[in-house]
């Protein structure tokens, strides 16, 4: 099915968000994941079912910057 991944489109198998990720070698503690605008619980990504036309986006939250004087 075609989907976009992080605004690009992809033609992928996966039929779950949590297979997507294994798929990309993304680990599932280091990811927030939005699926059509709307943000996807941790808990639910076994269970939340993909689409042809799905928009899916990874966000990934960096710590760093200067330190505080």
């Amino acid at each position: 099915m075609q989907v976009k991944i992080n605004g690009k489109a992809e033609v992928i198998q996966e039929s779950n968000l949590i297979n997507l990720l294994d798929s990309k070698n993304v680990e599932a503690q280091m990811v927030t994941v939005e699926l059509n605008n709307k943000m996807i619980d941790r808990a639910d990504l076994s269970e939340t079912t993909l689409h042809e036309g799905d928009e899916i986006e990874f966000i990934y939250f960096m710590g760093g910057g200067s330190p505080m004087r």
